[in-house]
């Protein structure tokens, strides 16, 4: 495999691409067949996944985390993707900060666990240390002559938060639309109060596939029959409409259009958003938003749709209020409600391996065994996420194969139609 350089080349792209390779993959973003997937090269190729990396991770904002992973602090969470290791700390101030976990002696990782609380940042090679805003604070050893410590801080990153979710972006000049999706998520997110809520579990799993096939698989519900325990609250009609409702689903669709109507009401009655928007591929900060309706009690991903944890969200006035939905570009999807969160943060690994990371989030003062059972909290997407993987896993091993073909899209996989959309205008934007 060819192993992932970033280093630009004089013309700003990774090292390896020749004018002929940038020529032929301009070329596959030209003749890309609307409503179609992608040809096999951008699921496979070492040389695109690089692109991938700069075009998309390296210039995009990206969810991180939320800030009740980081609540204090010195708290830190450490978010690797790609050729990328990135430190995500909180500030005394309540902000965070960004800083490329890269030594500025030698390179070393600084910091080495997954997360963690420090004061300042100590390199575990030769003990260079960092303040928490990155800048070298000691780096003597006998006999050397004093250097220029200023020189030498930590590469930062940019980093902002929003409702209480943490975003970071690399580029030297971010996007600027970022904020006007901010402004359209906050006030759906707002009231779940992420700031008041602690974690309650955190799931990786690595997948043996393209970050871009993974998130296809979350931008429909096609394949949901797979899903047997989300199908117990989550409606099987999601993605359908009038036009597109299969006559064995029609029962279902009726009752789901009722359980909306109901939601609909309550949300006006509490002065809660839930209408959809939707602006995947018309926006660089691409997003879908919107309150929907659970099957059953209407109240949690549960087997019968009841609360999973007693303890109630921020300050919401119900359990019964569905789940905000929410889909952000390029690689995260949420899941808000009443008695908990679930966010999911996609972390490429190379052409073919992706993580995935699940967070479970329940009101900070909610007591494992009192208010909630873990277990039963985290089962529908433990066990989702997994089908899932076997979902894509499938996809990654046809994309290698001589006779793979690029297939359409049917209706109810708009959005996936949408994310690819937004990709490759992204990346057309990149290679000019």
């Amino acid at each position: 495999m060819t192993a992932v350089n970033l280093a630009p080349t004089k013309r700003g792209f990774p090292a390896g691409f020749s004018e002929d390779r940038l020529d032929e993959i301009r070329r596959l973003l030209d003749t890309r067949r609307t409503g179609f997937s992608l040809e096999a090269p951008f699921y496979t190729d070492d040389h695109l996944f690089n692109l991938d990396m700069q075009a998309i991770f390296g210039q995009n904002w990206v969810f991180a985390c939320s800030v009740a992973e980081i609540p204090e602090p010195g708290d830190y969470v450490t978010l690797d993707y790609g050729p990328y290791s990135l430190l995500v700390l909180r500030t005394d101030d309540g902000g965070v900060n960004v800083l490329h976990n890269v030594c500025r002696h030698r390179g070393a990782r600084v910091l080495t666990e997954a997360s963690g609380t420090t004061g300042n940042l100590v390199c575990g090679y030769h003990s260079w240390t960092y303040s928490p805003d990155g800048q070298l604070i000691h780096a003597s050893a006998p006999g050397e002559m004093e250097f220029d410590k200023a020189c030498y801080s930590l590469k930062q990153a940019h980093g902002k938060i929003v409702a209480g979710l943490v975003f970071l972006c690399l580029a030297d000049e971010p996007p600027t639309d970022f904020d006007d999706t901010a402004a359209i998520f906050a006030p759906y997110v707002a009231p779940h109060e992420l700031a008041k809520t602690k974690v309650a579990y955190q799931q990786n799993i690595i997948e043996e596939a393209n970050w871009k096939l993974v998130m296809e698989n979350n931008r429909e519900c096609y394949h949901c029959d797979g899903h047997p325990e989300l199908a117990c609250a989550l409606f099987p009609t999601w993605g359908l409409s009038d036009e597109t409702i299969p006559r064995h689903l029609a029962d279902v669709w009726d009752r789901n259009q009722q359980a909306q109507a109901s939601l609909e009401y309550r949300c006006r009655r509490y002065g809660l958003p839930y209408e959809v928007v939707e602006e995947l591929d018309t926006r660089i900060a691409g997003i879908r938003i919107s309150r929907e309706s659970l099957d059953r009690q209407g109240e949690s991903f549960s087997a019968d749709g009841r609360r999973l944890s007693k303890k109630l969200l921020g300050d919401l006035p119900d359990f019964r209020l569905g789940r905000c939905s929410m889909h952000l570009q390029p690689n995260s999807w949420f899941h808000l409600l009443g008695d908990h969160v679930v966010t999911f943060t996609v972390l490429p690994i190379n052409a073919h391996q992706t993580q995935v990371r699940t967070t479970w989030l329940v009101a900070d003062d909610a007591v494992e065994g009192v208010d909630y059972d873990l277990e039963t909290l985290t089962h529908t997407w433990k066990q989702t996420n997994l089908q899932d993987k076997d979902f894509v896993e499938l996809c990654q091993k046809g994309a290698t194969s001589p006779f793979y073909e690029q297939g359409p899209y049917m209706k109810s996989e708009y959005q996936v139609e949408a994310f690819i959309n937004w990709y490759v205008q992204r990346m057309r934007e990149h290679v000019g």
